[in-house]
């Protein structure tokens, strides 16, 4: 399943979302050379989050020689991706997500959140695997924990849907809990299955780390005075949902 947008009005310019989805692209432009070549393996080695290198300090293969920033590189890591269908998916889930997300907070505290998300991910990855030597990278742990926010703000938003099914396109509405909810039950299932494998792969517990620390502290970083009105917040959506915010007043912090 693949959301291509929602109902939810978008009230206020993205601008983080326009920020970060921008900061994305520049890296896999400039810092991986778009996937290819030396530059984009030496980019992964350098600036992806390798656990093992954090807990260790011997060396076993080149690549954990070149990973040399430490802590930062649970930062960097956030804007490395291994290839076009992994960073283009991640920037559709960020576009249809994000922007509502960082409705409710403001451009800057949105961020914020965003890397504090991103942060939960890289831990709860690193706890479930500690000894791995494989590079973690991507967006994908933060854009999890705007997932996890988004359910808790707006569970009964309709969130378009597009199922490929060989050469037709199936396009469909449901619910974001019932969209977020099969995502996240999919990740711990193969998280589950994913225990002992030191291999390279899919970071599960990352994206449930990232979901889990959206959806639980998201009521820490909204900003009650923006959802004021907001006829699609929370289980009782008003009937006339296409009225949006009263007074809008374009308000960013």
């Amino acid at each position: 399943m693949i959301p291509i947008k929602d109902d939810n009005p978008q009230i206020n310019i993205p601008y983080a979302t326009y920020c970060l989805i921008f900061l994305n692209i520049i890296s896999w432009l400039v810092v991986q050379n778009l996937g290819s070549g030396n530059q984009y393996e030496e980019s992964i080695c350098k600036f992806g989050l390798i656990p093992y290198s954090l807990i260790y300090e011997k060396t076993l293969s080149t690549c954990l020689e070149l990973n040399q920033l430490g802590y930062l590189s649970i930062l960097s890591s956030m804007f490395l991706h291994g290839g076009w269908m992994h960073i283009l998916g991640n920037l559709l889930f960020l576009w249809v997500f994000g922007g509502n997300v960082g409705d409710t907070m403001g451009s800057l505290r949105f961020i914020f959140f965003y890397i504090l998300a991103g942060t939960a991910a890289a831990v709860a990855q690193i706890i479930t695997n500690i000894e791995s030597i494989v590079p973690m990278i991507g967006a994908s742990g933060a854009i999890g924990g705007v997932m996890g926010a988004y359910l808790i703000l707006f569970p009964k938003v309709r969130v378009h849907i597009l199922v490929p099914l060989f050469i037709i396109f199936w396009t469909f509405r449901v619910p974001a809990f019932a969209m977020l909810g099969y995502w996240i039950i999919l990740q711990i299932f193969d998280g589950l299955n994913s225990f002992g494998s030191n291999g390279g792969g899919i970071a599960f517990w990352a994206h449930i780390g990232g979901f889990l620390f959206g959806a639980i502290t998201i009521n820490l970083f909204k900003d009650n005075e923006l959802l004021h009105g907001h006829p699609y917040y929370g289980w009782k959506q008003q009937n006339n949902a296409s009225s949006i915010w009263e007074n809008s007043n374009n308000k960013q912090k």
